[in-house]
C-alpha cells in the first residue's frame, strides 16, 4: 500500500526519543503508513546531529543554555527556531515532507510551517500547553495584559490562523482551540496522553528495599519546576513529620528548572533524611518505585494552566495501579476519577491530612489501586488516542469543515 504521506515533526521541549508523548504520536504515524522525520534539541544520551530510529528519522541540534527569566527564555526560542528552521531545509532536500506536525511550547513554528504551506504543505498544530496560561503560572497571575502575556497570546492566535488540524490533549484545550482560537470544530481533535499497554502489560512486584527501612513510600514522578507543585509535596512531607509520622519514606522521580532548589529546601525543612530525588532515571527504575508506592501525589496547585492540563504521572500512577492523591482541579478528576482523594486546591495541610487517610486505610489503597488499573487498561492507554490520531490524519486534505 502507498504511503499516506511524509511528515516532519518539530517540537523543543525534550530530545527524542525521550519526549514520550511525542514518540508515541510518531510511531504511530509511522504505523500508519506514513514517512516521519523529525526536528528536535539534543540532551542526556541523544547527541548525535541525525540518527534513525524504529524507521523515524531524527535531525538534532545543540540545546541552547537553561532558560531563569523571561528575556533568557526569548532568546532559547529564537535560538531553537532557527535552528529547527535551518534543519527544516535539510530535511526538505534529504526526504522530504508534506504535513509540518509542530507541538508547542514554544508557539513560534506556525512561522516555519507558514513559509512552507506557500508550497502546498499542510501544518498540524499539537497544542501541548497553554503558552498564556503557563506564562502566569510561572511569573504571577499579576502579569495578566503585560507586554510579554499579550505576546504570547497574539503567538497563540497565530498558531491557530496558520494551523490546517489543531491536536489538543484534552476537551479544555480542545474549546480553547474552538472558542479562542476560533477553529472549526471540525478541525480539532482530542488525542489524550497515556502510556502504552504494552508497555505496562505487567506490573512489576514491590521491593521492600525502597523504603529505607520505614513502613510506608509516597513518591512523586513528574517535572519539577515552579509550576509543578513538588515544593506543596514537601512542606506537606514536613508537616506529616510534625505530626509525629517517622514511617514514611519519599521518593521523587524528575528533572527541572528548580530541581536543586527543592533539594536546598528539602534540606532546609529537615526531610534530607526521609526525601531521595532520584533526577530522571530509566523506566524500569521508575516502575519499580511505583510498584513500591504506598501512595502517589499529584501536588500540581491550582491556577490558570494546571486546571485545564492533563497530567501525564496521572496515566503512569494509573497503569501501575497506585492510589493517588492530588489537589481538587478539573482535569486531575477527569483523569482519575474514584482513583484519587482530593485536597482542598493549594492547601498543603489538606494534601498532608489526604496523604495520611490513604497511608492508614490499605483497604481503600486497595481498592483505588484496582480502579486505577482497570480504567487504564479499558479507556486511558494510548492505543486508545493512536486511532483518532490517525483518523485526524485523514481529514488534512478535506475542505474546512464547521462541525
Amino acid at each position: 500500500m502507498a504511503s499516506p504521506g511524509r511528515v516532519l515533526h518539530l517540537s523543543e521541549n525534550l530530545p527524542l526519543p525521550f519526549d514520550r508523548r511525542v514518540w508515541m504520536e510518531l510511531n504511530a504515524l509511522r504505523a500508519g503508513g506514513w514517512e516521519v522525520s523529525a526536528i528536535c534539541p539534543m540532551g542526556d544520551a541523544w547527541t548525535r546531529p541525525h540518527e534513525v530510529i524504529d524507521g523515524i528519522h531524527v535531525w538534532r541540534y545543540p540545546p541552547p543554555p537553561p532558560a531563569s527569566g523571561f528575556l533568557s527564555y526569548a532568546w532559547e526560542f529564537l535560538y531553537c527556531f532557527l535552528q529547527t528552521a535551518r534543519l527544516s531545509l535539510v530535511v526538505a532536500a534529504k526526504r522530504g515532507f508534506d504535513v509540518i506536525h509542530s507541538a508547542n511550547p514554544p508557539d513560534t513554528f506556525w512561522a516555519i510551517a507558514a513559509v512552507y504551506k506557500w508550497f502546498g504543505k499542510r501544518y498540524v498544530f499539537d497544542h501541548h500547553d497553554l503558552c498564556p496560561e503557563l506564562y502566569l503560572s510561572r511569573f504571577g497571575p499579576g502579569r495578566e495584559g503585560s507586554l510579554p502575556h499579550r505576546a504570547l497570546r497574539w503567538l497563540e492566535r497565530a498558531q491557530f490562523r496558520t494551523a490546517d488540524l489543531v491536536i489538543s490533549t484534552n476537551e479544555s484545550y480542545r474549546q480553547v482551540a474552538i472558542t479562542r482560537g476560533g477553529v472549526p470544530p471540525g478541525r480539532v481533535f482530542v488525542v489524550r496522553s497515556g502510556p502504552s499497554r504494552e508497555r505496562f502489560a505487567t506490573l512489576r512486584e514491590p521491593d521492600a528495599a525502597l523504603r529505607r527501612g520505614r513502613r510506608h513510600l509516597v513518591a512523586y514522578l513528574g517535572v519539577m519546576a515552579p509550576q509543578d507543585g513538588v515544593d506543596h509535596l514537601l512542606r506537606a512531607a514536613r508537616i506529616l513529620a510534625d505530626r509525629g509520622r517517622d514511617d514514611v519514606a519519599y521518593t521523587l522521580i524528575g528533572a527541572g528548572d528548580s530541581f536543586e532548589a527543592l533539594r536546598t529546601m528539602a534540606r532546609e525543612l529537615g526531610l534530607a533524611d526521609v526525601v531521595e530525588f532520584t533526577g530522571r532515571v530509566p523506566d524500569e527504575t521508575v516502575e519499580r518505585v511505583l510498584a513500591t508506592a504506598d501512595v502517589c501525589v499529584v501536588p500540581d496547585p491550582l491556577n490558570p494552566l494546571n486546571d485545564v492540563s492533563t497530567m501525564n504521572k496521572v496515566l503512569e500512577y494509573m497503569a501501575c495501579g497506585r492510589p493517588m492523591v492530588a489537589y481538587d482541579l478539573r482535569e486531575h478528576r477527569y483523569s482519575a476519577g474514584e482513583g484519587a482523594l482530593y485536597a482542598e486546591p493549594n492547601r498543603e495541610d489538606r494534601l498532608a491530612d489526604r496523604i495520611a487517610e490513604l497511608l492508614d486505610d490499605p483497604a481503600l489503597r486497595e481498592r483505588m489501586g484496582a480502579y486505577n488499573r482497570k480504567r487504564f487498561l479499558e479507556t486511558m492507554a494510548w492505543e486508545y488516542s493512536a486511532g483518532e490520531l490517525l483518523r485526524a490524519y485523514r481529514t488534512l486534505w478535506e475542505p474546512t469543515r464547521n462541525g
